[in-house]
């Protein structure tokens, strides 16, 4: 199995770059669909909660099946990677902004009902007042969102994408070496998601030191 090796920090490159951004996007996206609840923005907020819902409440593998497969019948075509990145942001945007919500809504309405009897805009509002009390709340459930949507990158295989899953499949069918392959497979999420761990851990005591 030392020539698959090579293949295997090509895959967990994959992994990581489809994890990375998807990450990425899950927070940005999340952060407003939470804000848009937070201040019941009307119709918008609405919007938001059914697409919460859709993205909660439906696999990730039938997320990444419609995109890749379904979108291209209406002539909408993605790439095998940007379809991973786009299924891991919809799926994940749900999530992060649950946390948001829930973190937001910890802090007293009086503060924000105080601000803008003040004339602070609601961007101001939430940049100045409500984010940096809230964000140490919403801290551990983020970084657990983060390591769920890490993991939930094994299923982007299904898109012909070349990640550690996909690769481990080939192997096997291949050569036949199914626990060499599946050992390698453990070792290179391990490599993956323990730095991960060890980081949002980290990152969490900070933070509850700090607040």
């Amino acid at each position: 199995m030392r020539e698959c090796i090579p293949l295997y920090i090509d895959a967990a490159g994959v992994t990581v770059l489809v994890a990375f951004f998807g990450v990425l996007g899950s927070l940005l996206v999340g952060f407003l669909l939470s804000v848009v609840r937070f201040f019941k923005v009307p119709v918008l907020s609405n919007v938001s909660g059914i697409y919460i819902e859709l993205a909660r409440n439906t696999p990730l593998i039938v997320q990444l099946y419609f995109i890749y497969y379904g979108l291209p019948k209406v002539g909408i075509r993605f790439s095998s990677l940007t379809t991973a990145i786009i299924g891991l942001v919809f799926l994940g945007s749900a999530y992060m902004a649950e946390s948001f919500r829930s973190a937001f809504e910890v802090i007293s309405k009086d503060q924000s009902e105080a601000a803008s009897a003040l004339g602070m805009s609601r961007i101001k509002v939430m940049l100045l007042i409500i984010l940096p009390q809230s964000l140490p709340v919403a801290v551990p459930s983020l970084t657990a969102n983060t390591i769920f949507l890490v993991k939930e990158t094994s299923v982007v295989s299904i898109v012909a994408l070349m990640d550690l899953m996909n690769l481990a499949k080939d192997i096997i069918a291949l050569y036949y070496k199914t626990n060499e392959a599946l050992f390698m497979l453990v070792v290179a999420y391990a490599l993956i998601l323990l730095p991960i761990s060890l980081f949002a851990h980290f990152v969490e005591k900070r933070v509850k030191y700090a607040h």
